[in-house]
């Protein structure tokens, strides 16, 4: 026998190569080679239909319908994307109780997707390619090497060094930064798992805006990110795990840069549309786990720093916000109960030195529903009041951007209030329901007033209802069917900036992830 992972082999027991549920070498459950190099191979399939409404700047050069007014268009729009993904790791060492001693991996992503509108110009700059788009892009989501330098440790604690690009969450739930970007981390343990930490640098890549994936054929963004955390668990309750981070931003972007489909996104459509530089601290402590029955997630930061110039004001600004979030839930048998509640800082003062409204990084929040969730999954449109989106795709923030993959950070924005509650029900191993209602707010209307030229504009964004079906009919991740709808019925802030003629907006999801 060449090696312990083929006795079985030795006595009769051979399965096909394709089977990942059986001792199967490309799925790392025996050696490449040798008696310690392992290989993983990964493929994804990812399809998406998503049927929505929003609303929908009219073409400037004529409405594409009869009776559509001056600024607002046809809402309606359908979105089908396929993304197949790739991935493959190469390593050294028994990874039972400890990491590899190598790691090499990389991970491809190719996406296609087509998006219809009923307005021209709504995807696009040139209005003679119409109104639907089709696009497609391979992007390089990792591409990384680890090494696991600690010496050998009586309860495997560790110190590791990954180098290029890799997957990296400031927190528990993406609030602040969570994306695939290149750099240099080291991280590991101590105590036995007790304290984790991390030390890394991130400088920006630019993203294909249709796709969200990493761009390698530009040049890195002049973007740096420095962060250090430190895990502590058990504390300061057993079975609760604290975190303290500490991450800066530094952003050197003054060079004009406009995205794929031709809109300028640096610097943003918004106010004086000028370039600016800023330097920001982010303080935060996270905390996730149970204190007896009561899942807890908290989360709280505060950002300190400065800019060269405001959105509307040639001077800089000094940035002062403030971010909190908590979502409570407690087990019912086959039920979980959830309460959620967020606060993100608003600016008062457009005018002023001080820039108070809170922005994130690169957020991705995995609270309040998700992605399930009209509010966060949406990306809707200032209209009327420059070339920017007052909520991005997969993010909770009011942050005025034209887009979180390419814009930059903004401290002048409306802020956010947030209050919600939810269920999951586990109906069988292989299917769960889950439901939220969330009442959202902004904090501050005056940045909103300033942009529109509009008085008094409401803080009622609006109710949020979302439900969403999942199902594993093999009772794994390698068949996974999602089924969501949501529908936003607008409040007195958002019917001021949009008008009435609608009593809610809408997005159904159909999702099918496959994973070999």
């Amino acid at each position: 026998m060449p090696d312990r992972w083929r006795i079985m082999e030795a006595l009769g027991f051979k399965h096909p190569w394709f089977d990942p549920y059986n001792q199967n070498t490309l799925k790392a459950d025996k050696p490449i080679h040798g008696n310690d190099w392992f290989l993983n191979l990964l493929g994804v399939s990812d399809t998406l239909i998503e049927p929505r409404s929003l609303p929908t700047p009219a073409a400037p050069q004529s409405p594409s319908e009869p009776g559509t007014n001056d600024t607002l268009g046809d809402v309606n729009q359908l979105i089908l994307a396929q993304t197949f993904i790739a991935s493959a790791v190469y390593y050294k060492g028994d990874t039972t109780f400890k990491p590899p001693e190598y790691e090499f991996k990389g991970t491809l992503a190719f996406n296609y997707n087509r998006v219809h509108t009923q307005e021209t110009r709504a995807l696009t700059i040139d209005p003679t390619r119409g109104e639907t788009r089709d696009d497609g892009f391979v992007g390089v989501q990792e591409l990384f090497f680890t090494w696991d330098y600690s010496s050998e440790r009586p309860r495997y604690d560790f110190d590791d060094l990954r180098v290029g690009i890799q997957p990296f969450s400031s927190d528990f739930r993406g609030f602040l930064f969570q994306d695939n970007q290149p750099g240099i981390r080291f991280f590991g343990t101590r105590d036995s798992n007790r304290w984790q930490y991390n030390f890394a640098w991130f400088r920006r890549l630019e993203k294909d805006l249709n796709s969200g994936l990493n761009d390698v054929t530009k040049s890195p963004r002049k973007d740096d990110i420095f962060v250090a955390n430190l895990y502590r668990q058990d504390f300061p309750f057993r079975g609760f795990t604290s975190q303290a981070t500490i991450l800066h931003n530094r952003n050197r972007e003054t060079t004009p840069f406009y995205d794929s489909n031709g809109f300028i996104v640096r610097p943003a459509a918004i106010g004086r549309e000028a370039p600016r530089e800023y330097d920001v601290t982010y303080l935060g402590y996270n905390g996730d786990g149970h204190i007896g029955r009561v899942n807890l997630t908290v989360s709280a930061y505060y950002a300190i720093g400065d800019q060269s110039a405001g959105v509307f004001i040639p001077q800089g600004t000094d940035i002062r916000a403030g971010f909190l979030a908590a979502e409570a839930s407690m087990d019912f048998d086959w039920i979980r109960a959830r309460l959620s509640a967020a606060y993100a800082s608003g600016d008062d003062d457009p005018f002023d030195d001080r820039s108070t409204g809170y922005d994130a990084v690169f957020e991705n929040p995995i609270f309040a529903g998700a992605d399930t969730s009209y509010w966060i999954r949406q990306n809707v449109p200032l209209i009327g009041g420059g070339g920017v989106a007052i909520s991005q795709r997969n993010g909770m923030l009011p942050d005025l951007r034209p887009s979180k993959e390419q814009g930059q950070s903004n401290f002048d924005n409306p802020g956010l209030r947030l209050i919600g509650i939810g269920a999951d029900f586990d109906l069988t191993p292989q299917s769960r329901l889950s439901g939220n209602l969330n009442e959202l707010w902004f904090d501050k209307t005056e940045i909103l007033e300033t942009a529109r030229n509009q008085a008094n504009i409401g803080r009622h964004i609006g109710t949020d209802v979302s439900v969403a079906w999942i199902w594993r009919p093999f009772a794994t991740q390698n068949m996974v069917m999602r089924l969501s709808g949501a529908a936003l019925v607008p409040g007195s802030g958002f019917k001021d900036l949009y008008g009435d003629q609608k009593s809610l907006y809408y997005t159904v999801l159909g999702n099918l992830i496959l994973t070999y």
